[in-house]
């Protein structure tokens, strides 16, 4: 646990009693705070209370004395439209903030700052995080690694000289941390996503520029430029006086990492100073695990580690489950578990990955659907589709991908299963890449995905 000393001895306010906001309630309690915590879940309130952590209604308290309301990232800031809570502190001028504020607080007041990778972007911030953290470990660095992935950001072991910080941010916890300042920033790609909670694609990218704008004084950026609002804010960032690290797996950079083919090439000047194979990286199939790997890369050797070493570890760098994680292979057919991808943009990333596709799709939909996927429908052999979506995902596909209604993930993967054995293809690759949520029919992704992975492992061996 990091304990939250710059509150200590002041009242606070917290909303939102999930994980993040039981480590956070800890946290602060921990170093001193007097702490009011609430939630919209009565039973996660009295599980909170059953902890010893102090709770009350918060529309009973007096906000002229109250130091700040720590808001639970899930918990809307501004849309659809503010939680009851942040109307009541902002109507007595009480700051609203999140935990990786309180972290980047903490990280401030310790003797020596230690190194803080922090890391966004629409799509790859968990394998780019996991990545980045793999890389500290190989070159022998004490690291802690959470946020919006793995244990919340105060349930992390306290700084000391020597420790970094590997944190995944999502745009939640981005909006919630005013005083965000990185060692290193990293802004992987923007595209639509979570509008509900920010009202406007703008706005939605106002937010994600927020995490490399604050990259601290002799810091270092590094942004992805293959979509034109990263590209405008790299250029923002750069004429602000940061040190920018452009990324791009479309074209050519004289200043940054590129993608040649399956080759990563650090460039500076126009001169390649470095290159790194992926050819043969299971675990980094793809053009879009090419710029996760560079951004780590770019992190990584920002954070002084030789390019040798950074090679060494991509190259053994195992991956990550739901994330294009190869489950199994029976016979020729490779089973590959996305549950992750629960948008189109994800999902394009694995259908760009491989050919002779027999394709697990469907969910809760998002906006738009598959309708952006088309271009790579002449990939997919048979699509299976499961979830609410099946029926709108079969009015896109229409005659130009055979497909079933599957209806559940089980009935998808025996089907794809059979249909990929029988197909005779050299490679074929039975895929779940949903482009949904999950939530008509699991708890999450993870759960999701688990159950594929249950599924194929109990398939019959050939």
């Amino acid at each position: 646990m990091i304990p939250v000393t710059s509150l200590k001895d002041r009242p606070v306010a917290l909303f939102g009693l999930g994980g993040s906001g039981l480590a956070t309630a800890r946290a602060l309690i921990a170093g001193g705070a007097r702490v009011t915590a609430w939630d919209d879940s009565a039973a996660s309130v009295a599980k909170a209370a059953e902890e010893g952590i102090p709770t009350g209604d918060l529309r009973a308290l007096d906000w002229s004395d109250i130091a700040a309301l720590v808001l639970a990232p899930g918990v809307p800031l501004t849309h659809p439209e503010p939680h009851w809570s942040v109307g009541l502190a902002r109507g007595a001028g009480v700051e609203v903030i999140g935990d990786i504020e309180l972290f980047c607080r903490e990280r401030r007041l310790a003797t020596r700052r230690p190194p803080l990778a922090a890391i966004t972007g629409t799509n790859g911030k968990s394998t780019t995080t996991a990545l980045l953290a793999h890389l500290m470990k190989v070159g022998g660095r004490d690291v802690q690694i959470g946020g919006n992935f793995g244990p919340a950001i105060l349930g992390l072991e306290p700084p000391k000289p020597g420790r970094v910080y590997v944190i995944e941010c999502s745009s939640y916890q981005v909006d919630l941390a005013p005083g965000l300042d990185p060692s290193v920033g990293i802004l992987l790609n923007l595209s639509p996503d979570h509008i509900d909670r920010h009202g406007t694609m703008e706005h939605y990218a106002e937010v994600k520029e927020r995490l490399v704008a604050g990259v601290e004084a002799g810091g270092t950026a590094v942004i992805g430029v293959d979509d034109d609002w990263s590209r405008a804010i790299a250029d923002r960032a750069e004429a602000a006086g940061k040190h920018v690290v452009r990324l791009s797996v479309r074209e050519k950079l004289d200043n940054g990492i590129w993608l040649d083919g399956g080759t990563l090439v650090v460039a500076e000047k126009g001169a390649t100073v470095f290159t790194l194979p992926l050819a043969g990286i299971g675990s980094l199939r793809g053009a879009h695990n090419a710029q996760n790997a560079a951004a780590a890369f770019a992190a990584a050797r920002a954070l002084g580690l030789a390019p040798e070493v950074i090679a060494a570890g991509i190259r053994s760098f195992p991956g990550l489950a739901h994330r294009m994680e190869q489950v199994r292979t029976i016979g020729d057919v490779l089973f590959v578990n996305d549950s992750k991808a629960t948008n189109a943009d994800a999902a394009e990333r694995a259908l760009t990955s491989f050919d002779d596709i027999f394709w697990i799709a469907g969910g809760k939909p998002k906006e738009g659907g598959i309708v952006p996927l088309k271009p790579y429908f002449p990939r997919v052999r048979k699509a299976y589709l499961i979830g609410v979506a099946a029926e709108d995902f079969a009015a896109t596909l229409g005659d130009a991908v055979l497909h079933e209604m599957s209806g559940t993930l089980d009935a998808a993967v025996a089907s794809a299963a059979r249909d990929a054995a029988a197909s005779g293809l050299a490679h074929p690759v039975v895929l779940l890449s949903p482009a949904c949520a999950s939530f008509d029919q699991f708890r999450n992704f993870e759960v999701r995905g688990d159950a594929f992975r249950d599924l194929v492992n109990a398939l019959p061996a050939g």
